[in-house]
């Protein structure tokens, strides 16, 4: 067994990685009376009880500062159909809100978009410094699922969908 961690170049990663099926998602929040919101592909379940989920956003987001402040978040499981949310929220920018179709939480007051496949309201119990990003782990305080049935899907670079 080696005794040093091999370095594995970010291409490969990237490359090897990109062959993990996910969903996509835009995280948002309101913090300091306006709506923050960034595209996360990095979602998932991390306990039933109590209900957690969490979420990672790279360390030189523009958009993180604003979920962090905020102490809440909402997260927006796309539906087929939804790239162009998932671009707007990819990018930095005043202006990604513009025409963008939301309505305020039950709970928190985070935005929901509207249309997408499902939604999940969170408080923020907890966040780590994971290498070049943050997770954030938060307790699930409201849930939907609006009846889409086809979620947006990323696979190796490209958007994806469902085969029947």
């Amino acid at each position: 067994m080696p005794d040093e961690l091999t370095e594995i170049p970010p291409a490969a990663y990237r490359q090897v990685l990109g062959h993990f099926c996910s969903g996509i998602t835009v995280v948002t929040a309101i913090a300091d009376g306006t709506p923050a919101g960034l595209t996360c592909q990095s979602f998932f379940s991390v306990s039933l009880d109590p209900p957690l989920v969490a979420f990672s956003s790279a360390r030189t987001s523009k958009s993180y500062p604003a979920i962090q402040r905020a102490q809440s978040f909402c997260i927006n499981i796309l539906a087929q159909g939804q790239q162009a949310l998932s671009t707007i929220f990819a990018r930095s920018g005043p202006d990604k809100w513009r025409d963008v179709s939301w309505r305020p939480g039950r709970r928190t007051g985070s935005p929901i978009l509207d249309g997408v496949l499902a939604w999940v309201e969170c408080t923020t119990v907890a966040e780590h410094e994971a290498g070049d990003h943050f997770l954030t782990i938060g307790r699930v305080v409201s849930l939907e699922h609006t009846g889409a049935t086809e979620p947006l899907l990323y696979f190796r670079g490209a958007y994806g969908r469902l085969a029947a």
